[in-house]
């Protein structure tokens, strides 16, 4: 998720205008620790471990729910544990965001600001936003990941030819569209990288020499072979109907195929679908 973070409080500067961004992932039952910081002047902040219903972050982690504060040495709604670190800093008004997927708290972000001052609704709006945005990387990355683990064993016996039985490849083949379409959501390089080769394993890696097809061409030719309609494939990849129809054209046009399960069979031959 560090990544994630990363980016994320650069952006949320960027759209906030906040001079100072800083926030962690949830590692450990009802605590986080401030692991990313922007526009910081000092190392105060970075490694402080916040601990459920303390300061403003932790009340943020146990309500799950966006708080401010104008003036944080002296707001009386708040713990005052980590006054010495927010002092350090300089930091007077601060606003703090959880972000949240599959109803728990996984991180906690902030904004602040030197002076005391409020936050207007475009500055909550932004850091509501951005939240959801890092919410909803870390929601398609986990649900990556398992199923990444659950087909890491059916993708290593595709590679050294020992095939899965008919039930086993209907699992891959499902997988296999599924992992191309949460793909397109992934913005973590590496986490990215091994879906990638694992998708590539899947499939069988391709025929050298054979028809090459662009990514977006084998998504959807690998979602009409899960028995996805055209509508259904624009709803899974956020595209317009007539670009799917247009990606299946050109699919079908480079494989020689007159039918869509004449191009599904194909590219099974060919080695680009599973």
């Amino acid at each position: 998720m560090e990544s994630s973070l990363t980016r994320a409080l650069a952006a949320m500067r960027q759209a906030t205008r906040l001079p100072v961004a800083f926030g962690g992932a949830v590692t450990a039952p009802g605590s986080f620790t401030i692991a990313q910081t922007s526009g910081a002047d000092t190392t105060a902040l970075r490694g402080l471990v916040i601990r459920s219903g303390h300061g403003l972050g932790g009340r943020v982690l146990a309500e799950a729910r966006i708080a401010t504060v104008t003036d944080y040495l002296s707001d009386a709604r708040i713990t005052h544990q980590y006054d010495p670190a927010v002092s350090a800093e300089g930091l007077r008004s601060i606003v703090g965001v959880p972000v949240v997927a599959d109803g728990r708290v996984r991180a906690v972000l902030y904004g602040a600001s030197r002076t005391s001052t409020g936050f207007g609704q475009a500055v909550v709006d932004a850091m509501r936003e951005t939240a959801r945005h890092v919410a909803f990387e870390v929601a398609v990355a986990e649900a990556t990941e398992r199923r990444m683990r659950s087909l890491e064993t059916t993708a290593l016996l595709r590679a050294v030819d020992q095939a899965p039985t008919a039930p086993e490849w209907e699992e891959v083949r499902l997988a296999h569209a599924e992992l191309r379409a949460l793909a397109r959501g992934i913005q973590d390089d590496a986490l990215r990288d091994r879906l990638d080769a694992i998708v590539a394993r899947l499939a069988g890696g391709g025929v050298p020499g054979a028809v090459r097809l662009s990514g977006r061409e084998t998504d959807v030719l690998a979602l009409v072979a899960i028995g996805c309609t055209n509508i259904e494939i624009a709803e899974r990849l956020g595209l317009e109907r007539e670009t799917v129809k247009g990606y299946l054209r050109g699919a079908m046009r480079k494989l020689g195929a007159h039918r869509r399960t004449e191009a599904v069979a194909q590219a099974r031959r060919f080695g680009l679908l599973p």
